[in-house]
């Protein structure tokens, strides 16, 4: 049995799993450490400044040690939707609306993940959807926009709502971005990718964001809070997009979507124990009818792929 585990970990698809559950719980902990630095040590603009540029930053340094690849000049405006969708639309409306509403709502939000990578790939791929696939992807929405409006009655009232809304438009970016990149990066190495998404994105949010980059009062920041914004560069933007971009080399965007299951239960888990976060009903029914459209969706991929193993998984 232990020989079995380590061979397929040793596979290029077991890594590529590794690597995803890794990349989810890194995510799952960013909730509430992003949560903890605004707005007491940085506003959202401030923290995707630095975290732009300290990323494109990395990601150039590692480039130069990954070889040289030349982007094909058709491939150039692919990389700069990816930048647009990938890491302005989503970090703008991420950070921004985290600072309204909850940790364990917006990772509950993100739930719907892989609904809409699903729907993206069958638009963007003119993949025909059976219709089980099509009433699982419109029954998680509909837990999907439960978990958003649930906000309106929320202790912060309508900021909550905003919050809940945005985070909402942050998913819907990432997804399109996790179904856009994929075939980028079965044609270049991940860093080359990444160096140019990162770079294209950077530059989308600098005009911006430079004027609150200079308005940070880096002389209260405790030790925690340091700990912190270094766990949001390195951790949550450098490592979890390389990782994520590794796995996509073998495994389909979808997959890559349903590990993002893994944060809500993360994101409770440290809200519960560690900051007296309370789970609602409407919350947990929410969840319920998000999980159930995927079931929905998967189920007949799951029949299909029985007993072939981790290969047989997309």
């Amino acid at each position: 049995m232990l020989t079995g585990i380590y061979s397929i970990m040793l596979s290029t698809a077991g890594r590529a799993h590794a690597a995803l559950l890794f990349s989810g719980i890194l995510f799952g902990a960013n909730y509430w450490i992003a949560k903890g630095l605004m707005p007491a040590f940085m506003q959202p603009m401030q923290i995707i400044f630095y975290r732009g540029l300290i990323t494109v930053l990395l990601f150039y340094f590692f480039s130069l040690f990954s070889g040289n690849q030349k982007i094909e000049k058709g491939d150039m405006a692919k990389l700069a939707l990816c930048g647009l969708l990938g890491v302005a639309v989503n970090q703008v409306f991420f950070f921004t609306g985290l600072n309204y509403t909850s940790p364990v709502d917006t990772a509950l939000i993100h739930a719907g993940s892989p609904l809409m990578v699903l729907g993206f790939s069958a638009w963007v791929n003119k993949e025909k959807a059976g219709y089980m696939k099509i009433a699982g992807i419109l029954l998680g929405g509909t837990g999907a926009i439960m978990l958003v409006l649930q906000g309106y009655s929320g202790s912060a009232g309508s900021n909550h709502l905003l919050g809940n809304l945005l985070i909402f438009i942050n998913i819907l970016a990432y997804s399109l971005y996790l179904v856009l990149v994929k075939p980028l990066m079965q044609k270049y190495n991940a860093i080359t990718v990444l160096k140019w998404v990162f770079a294209f994105g950077f530059l989308m949010v600098l005009p911006f964001s430079i004027t609150e980059a200079h308005t940070v009062n880096w002389s209260t920041f405790t030790l925690n809070a340091w700990i912190s914004i270094v766990y949001i560069i390195v951790g949550t933007t450098f490592l979890t997009y390389l990782l994520t971009t590794f796995s996509l080399r073998t495994l389909s965007a979808g997959t890559a979507g349903y590990y993002i299951y893994m944060q809500p239960f993360i994101a409770s888990f440290i809200g519960i124990i560690f900051y007296d976060e309370k789970i609602t009903l409407i919350k947990v029914s929410a969840a319920v009818v998000v999980f159930a459209g995927v079931f929905m969706v998967l189920r007949p991929e799951v029949k299909k792929g029985a007993g072939k193993g981790l290969k047989a998984i997309p």
